[in-house]
């Protein structure tokens, strides 16, 4: 029985993130890198439809965007940490894009979970703005999290299931490398 209270207590020492950043398959592979996350779940938040389909989200009319909801441990990654590899890994000043995809369900969006995620989010975001890092404004979207539905099964891990598929080597395999180089203090070791 004390090993499962400790576990218990474990538990509730964890955090959540939910971080819209385009395809949700990239933001998955980089932040499954990163040291104290403990999951990382793809999956849609933001819309008006009960338990979104991909095809349904894909038509941009449910309001949703594809996001990974991260589950941290605060000991070892804190929430800032977080937003900077979350702004350093896709970009934050295109509306409704990422790359080649293209629609409200890719807009730049973190879904606080609380209002100190709240509040450290708008900071960090006005900190960005006015040191000018970006040539064009931070369109990325400061929202509450009303919801989060997991992704179909075949969203999750996408990348480490599916390696040699053409998406995963052109587009997420050099979102993964860049944020290895830049962010190798923050790797699981």
């Amino acid at each position: 029985m004390q090993g499962a209270s400790q576990n218990d207590k474990n538990m509730n020492e964890l955090k959540t993130a939910t971080f819209g950043a385009g395809c949700f398959w990239c933001t998955e592979a980089v932040f499954l890198n990163v040291n104290g996350v403990t999951k990382v779940v793809s999956g849609y938040s933001g819309g008006k439809v009960k338990k979104p389909t991909y095809k349904e989200v894909c038509t941009g009319l449910t309001g949703h965007a594809e996001v990974t909801q991260i589950t941290y441990d605060p000991k070892v990654v804190s929430f800032e940490d977080l937003l900077e590899i979350f702004w350093n890994t896709h970009d934050p000043t295109t509306l409704n894009r990422q790359g080649a995809d293209e629609g409200t369900q890719y807009r730049s969006v973190i879904f606080y979970a609380d209002e100190e995620q709240h509040k450290i989010a708008e900071q960090y975001k006005a900190q960005l703005e006015a040191s000018h890092v970006y040539k064009s404004p931070v369109v990325t979207e400061i929202s509450p999290l009303t919801n989060f539905y997991p992704a179909e099964d075949y969203h999750q891990n996408y990348y480490a299931l599916n390696p040699n598929q053409g998406y995963c080597q052109y587009v997420i395999r050099p979102k993964v490398e860049k944020f290895k180089k830049h962010f190798a203090n923050k790797l699981k070791k």
